[in-house]
C-alpha cells in the first residue's frame, strides 16, 4: 500500500493540450487535469464531451484515428510522453483499458488474462498476478476455460480489467466500464476498481458517463463540454453542487427532472470566469 504523502503525488499530469482529427476538427481546446498517485480521478460528460479523447491522447494512441495532440504537454512522472509509442508507455505503468471490452473473442478467458503477460518474462510473478486477479474477479475463474466471445458483457469488462492488470500497471486509463451493463453489474465493478485501487496501489483515472456512480467512488472529478473542462473538485464536493446535481445527477432542489424540463442554463463556465 500507499503512504499518505505519496497519494498527493502526481503521477499524470495534462496541461492545456488540443487535439485535432484530421488537420481540421479541433476536438479538445485546452484540457488540463492532475492524476495524484494511488488515486481515483473521473473524467465526466455526455457523449462527444472529449473523454475518449482525452484517454487516447494521454495513451498515445490518436495516430490511429488521424488525430494529433497539437498544442501542450502530457507527463508521466515530471517526464514528457508525447513521443512514446504506446508499447512504450505500457512498459511505463500506463495502461488503458478501451471502450467495448475489446477481448479476444476466440481465446479462453484465461488466455485473454495471460495475453496482459505477454513481455513479462517472470513465469512464477505472472502466475502470482493471474491468483490475485481471480481473488478480485472470482467470477473469472469459474468461467476461465470458456471462450470470451461467449460471456456476458459484464464478464468481458472485467476480463478486459483483469488483462490489463496481468501487465502490473502503476496507472490505468478505464474508458466507459459502465457502458452496456445493468446497474447491479455496474456497482460491481466500480466496487472492484475501489478494491483494486486500495488493495494494490493501482492509480485511476476513469471516463464515464454514469456520473452518479462514478463521483461515489472517485476521489476526485472533471467535467468536461465540448472539450473543454467546465468544473472540478472533491467527488463529494461535486455531487453536493447544485449545477452537477441538476444537469448531471438529474435532481434540483425541486426532486428529481429531466434535462428537456430545464429552461435556463445557468453553470458557471470555468473558462469565461
Amino acid at each position: 500500500m500507499l503512504d499518505a504523502t505519496q497519494t498527493q503525488d502526481n503521477l499524470l499530469e495534462v496541461n492545456n493540450i488540443e487535439v485535432i482529427y484530421n488537420h481540421v476538427i479541433l476536438v479538445l481546446k485546452g484540457v488540463s487535469l492532475s492524476v495524484p498517485k494511488g488515486r481515483i480521478t473521473a473524467l465526466l460528460g455526455g457523449n462527444g464531451a472529449g473523454k475518449t479523447t482525452t484517454l487516447k491522447a494521454i495513451s498515445n494512441l490518436l495516430a490511429s484515428e488521424r488525430g494529433e495532440v497539437t498544442k501542450g504537454s502530457i507527463l508521466y512522472r515530471g517526464e514528457r510522453v508525447a513521443d512514446l509509442n504506446p508499447a512504450a508507455l505500457v512498459k511505463k505503468g500506463v495502461i488503458q483499458v478501451m471502450e467495448g471490452r475489446h477481448c479476444f473473442e476466440h481465446l479462453t478467458v484465461e488466455e485473454n488474462l495471460l495475453t496482459g503477460a505477454y513481455t513479462r518474462s517472470d513465469s512464477a510473478a505472472v502466475k502470482r498476478d493471474l491468483e490475485m486477479v481471480y481473488e478480485y474477479f472470482p467470477r473469472l475463474r469459474e468461467r476461465r476455460r470458456s471462450q470470451a466471445g461467449y460471456t456476458s458483457g459484464g464478464e468481458q469488462q472485467m476480463v478486459a480489467m483483469g488483462r490489463a492488470l496481468m501487465s502490473r500497471p502503476e496507472t490505468i486509463l478505464l474508458d466507459e466500464p459502465s457502458m452496456g451493463l445493468a446497474p447491479q453489474l455496474v456497482e460491481q465493478i466500480f466496487e472492484i476498481v475501489k478494491a483494486v485501487n486500495e488493495g494494490e496501489g493501482v492509480t485511476f483515472l476513469l471516463a464515464e458517463q454514469n456520473t452518479n456512480v462514478a463521483l461515489r467512488f472517485a476521489h476526485y472529478g472533471y467535467i468536461l463540454e465540448n472539450g473543454r473542462v467546465v468544473m472540478d473538485g472533491d467527488a463529494a464536493e461535486l455531487r453536493e453542487n447544485p449545477d452537477v446535481k441538476e444537469f448531471y445527477l438529474g435532481m434540483s432542489d425541486e426532486g428529481r427532472k429531466s434535462f428537456r424540463d430545464v429552461r435556463s442554463y445557468r453553470r458557471r463556465k470555468r473558462w469565461l470566469a
